[in-house]
C-alpha cells in the first residue's frame, strides 16, 4: 500500500524524551539536522519508511470533544504542512507534548525524529508527509576492519539498528478535514500496558472506516463468535468450530463482495445461530463504535491477515495434531468404554 521509490528526505530534527515519571528529562535540539552524507540519506529513508510497507490499516486523527484541533499532534502537523518554517518549532512541541503523556513507569526513553519527506505514496497518490518516530531499543554492533597483514575488530555501543523501528506514524497531507491519512507502527506488545500511550494517548488515532477494516472487523468478530460464543449457547465440538472456521474462510477467498444475508445462509446455515451472530455483531459495534456494514468490498490483504489467526487444527493431548482442512463429515469423535478415553475416526481415500 505505501512505497517511496521516488521519495526524498527533507527535513529531520531529532530530541530526546525521557520518562518523567522516574524523573527523566526532554533534551531538545536548538536546529534541524543537515543530512549532506548520501549515504546516511539513504539509511535514513530505510529506516522510517521501509516498517510501513506492509502496513495495511489506515488512520484517521480524532479528538473525544469532536474538534480536531484539540488534537495536538494534528495541530502541529497541520502547522508545518501550511508553514514549513515552522517545521523544526513543531517538531519541539511535539517531543514536549510526548513526553507529558508517556504517564507509565515502562516507558522507555529514547530520541524522538520528526521528519519532512516528499512523493511518499499510498493507495497511488504520492503526497508530503510527516513522519514521527521514536527509538528506544539500542544495540552493541561489532566491526570488523583490516589491518596490515590481517583483520581488527571494534565495537560500537548504544547504536540503533536500522531494521528496529520501534514506533512510528506517518502523516500524508490529505484529506485534512477528515483527520489525514496516518499508518501507525508499535513494536510493543498490544498487551503492555505501556504500549497503549503511542497510539491512543499520544496520536489519538481512530480506524479509517473503509473495506480493509470493514473485512478484519468481520473475520475477527466471527472468529470470536465461534471460538467463544458458541460455547455459552450450544454444545459444539472442536472440530464443528474448526468447520465454521474453514468454511468462513473459504467465502471470504471466493468471493468479492460480503453480504449478511448470504454469508449467514451459505456459512452458519441456520436460523437460530445466524440471528445469534447479527446480535454478537451489533453488540461489538456498540461495545467499540466501529460499525461494520451489511455489505462491502472485501479486502484481499485484510483475508490473507486474518488467515494466519484462523486455526484449523484439533490438538489432542500431547500426542497427535489433527489439521481439519475439508468436509468435516470425514471425521468423528466417539468414546472407548474399555480404555475410558475419547477418539477420533478418519475417514480417507490415500495416504500421501
Amino acid at each position: 500500500m505505501i512505497s517511496f521509490f521516488e521519495a526524498s528526505l527533507k527535513q529531520l530534527s531529532i530530541h530526546h524524551t525521557g520518562n518523567k515519571l522516574l524523573e527523566e528529562y526532554y533534551k531538545l535540539s536548538d536546529a534541524p539536522l543537515n543530512i549532506e552524507d548520501e549515504v546516511l540519506g539513504n539509511l535514513l529513508m530505510q529506516y522510517f519508511l521501509k516498517p510501513f510497507e506492509k502496513v495495511n490499516e489506515v488512520y484517521r486523527f480524532y479528538h473525544p470533544n469532536d474538534n480536531l484541533q484539540l488534537n495536538e499532534v494534528f495541530h502541529f502537523a497541520n502547522e508545518i504542512f501550511e508553514n514549513n518554517d515552522l517545521f523544526h518549532e513543531d517538531s519541539q512541541q511535539l517531543a514536549k507534548y510526548l513526553y507529558d503523556v508517556a504517564n507509565h513507569p515502562k516507558i522507555k526513553s529514547g530520541e524522538l525524529y520528526v521528519a519532512y519527506f516528499e512523493k511518499v505514496q499510498i493507495e497511488g497518490e504520492q503526497l508530503d508527509v510527516v513522519g514521527i518516530f521514536k527509538s528506544e531499543t539500542k544495540d552493541t554492533y561489532l566491526k570488523v576492519y583490516p589491518e596490515q597483514d590481517g583483520f581488527n575488530m571494534s565495537y560500537e555501543q548504544d547504536a540503533i539498528s536500522i531494521n528496529k523501528l520501534d514506533k512510528g506514524c506517518l502523516i500524508f497531507n490529505v484529506d485534512q478535514e477528515e483527520g489525514y491519512k496516518v499508518v501507525v507502527l508499535d513494536q510493543a506488545k498490544s498487551s503492555n500496558e505501556s504500549a497503549v500511550y503511542w497510539k491512543d494517548e499520544f496520536l489519538k488515532l481512530k480506524i479509517r472506516n473503509d473495506s480493509y477494516n470493514q473485512t478484519n472487523n468481520v473475520l475477527g468478530v466471527y472468529k470470536n463468535f465461534v471460538t467463544q460464543k458458541l460455547d455459552t449457547d450450544y454444545e459444539i465440538s472442536k472440530a464443528d468450530k474448526i468447520d465454521l472456521l474453514n468454511r468462513s474462510m473459504k467465502y471470504f477467498k471466493e468471493k468479492e463482495t460480503f453480504d449478511i444475508e448470504e454469508f449467514g445462509n451459505e456459512v452458519i446455515g441456520n436460523a437460530e445461530g445466524i440471528e445469534s451472530f447479527k446480535n454478537y455483531k451489533k453488540n461489538y459495534e456498540e461495545e467499540y463504535e466501529s460499525p461494520i456494514a451489511d455489505n462491502f468490498e472485501i479486502a484481499e490483504s485484510a483475508v490473507k491477515k486474518q488467515a494466519r489467526a484462523y486455526k484449523s487444527v484439533l490438538k489432542l493431548d500431547k500426542n497427535f495434531h489433527i489439521y481439519i482442512h475439508g468436509n468435516k463429515d470425514m471425521i468423528e469423535k466417539g468414546y472407548d468404554d474399555d480404555k475410558s478415553m475419547n477418539f477420533y475416526k478418519v475417514y480417507f481415500r490415500e495416504e500421501e
